[in-house]
């Protein structure tokens, strides 16, 4: 068994005000906080900023990011004369920060970069802050985007696309519930649901399957069972914000090494395997609620089978047509 995670863990409700001396340890007193403009709006990196006067923002990670997004952070990296790259925000922020954080010091064209281990070792020192408890990002050697020309247009599939590294794994993640106090609830349930889907998909991993990823998807089933509830219904409530991101930690680092599969097999049957669970916290239960018509199926189905880098991972096999009756099957 391989077992690869962050190197260090720093967890507590506050934690956050200790970025500076953690940074000064890596040797970094010029970082890139890599964020979105939401967590700019809402102030939550004010803090930080007033902490550390040699810091730069790079403010424009947009949902669902693109390779133009992550050159973009690239090029203010190496404008600002920076020494260290910080992830603050949700997945996107998060995946951006990695993929940045390489190329600033190993220039490579993103095109050798797609797929499983096609990174180099060196990169510049790199700390994740998540500010909402679902991708386990922070944890992870993956970053996923989206392919800049081949995705998000009008009417047209989003093409997306891993790129997995040990490389990839933060120095350093802090973890600071009071960070994600001011998330809305409905942001709240659809990450939290996110982690348990890492969590069920790491343990019925195919490939990887491992008992220490076992271990911790299990734990992380139980802690964010136990604590999404009181998260939805009360932002306030810092233990239950802070279980959360503990929870949602431990999938991260359980799917990193036993990677997920079929996400759409197994995500929308949490609706029975948790009894009124996606009821409880006002989760959509079907596609056509969210806009899909039935004639996006196919084009659901072509762009799902593309995903071969996860698709073998998946406790049973799943081929086009079995995607088209789970797609069908949740209309």
């Amino acid at each position: 068994m391989i077992f690869s995670t962050t190197k260090q863990l720093v967890s507590f409700p506050g934690a956050s005000k200790q970025l500076p001396s953690l940074l000064s340890k890596l040797g970094v007193s010029r970082p890139l906080i890599v964020t979105d403009a939401g967590i700019l709006s809402a102030g939550l990196l004010s803090p930080l900023l007033a902490s550390l006067p040699g810091a730069s923002v790079f403010g424009d990670v947009v949902s669902d990011p693109t390779t133009t997004n992550v050159l973009s952070c690239v090029e203010a990296y190496l404008h600002s004369g920076c020494d260290g790259v910080v992830g603050f925000g949700g997945g996107s922020s998060m995946d951006v920060a990695k993929v940045a954080a390489y190329l600033a010091v190993t220039p490579t064209p993103l095109e050798e970069c797609w797929g499983v281990d096609m990174l180099g070792r060196r990169r510049a020192p790199l700390v994740q802050v998540p500010t909402t408890a679902g991708t386990g990002s922070e944890v992870t050697p993956v970053s996923i985007l989206t392919k800049a020309g081949e995705g998000g247009g009008a009417g047209g599939p989003v093409s997306k696309a891993g790129i997995v590294s040990p490389t990839l794994l933060p120095d350093l993640a802090v973890l600071d519930g009071e960070l994600t106090l001011s998330l809305p609830a409905a942001t709240t349930a659809h990450t939290g649901v996110d982690a348990m889907v890492h969590a069920i998909e790491a343990f019925t991993c195919r490939t990887k399957k491992n008992p220490l990823s076992d271990a911790l998807a299990k734990e992380a089933l139980v802690v964010l069972h136990r604590n999404i509830r009181g998260a939805v219904r009360d932002g306030s409530c810092v233990d239950a914000r802070s279980n959360m991101l503990y929870g949602s930690m431990l999938a991260g680092m359980a799917f990193g090494n036993a990677p997920v599969g079929a996400v759409h097999a197994l995500a929308y049957p949490l609706g029975s395997i948790f009894k009124g669970l996606v009821d409880d916290l006002g989760i959509p239960r079907s596609l056509g609620s969210l806009g899909v018509k039935e004639k996006d199926l196919g084009a659901l189905c072509d762009e799902g089978m593309k995903q071969t880098r996860l698709l073998p991972n998946n406790v049973r096999e799943l081929g086009r047509e079995e995607a088209a009756k789970i797609y069908q099957s949740i209309m």
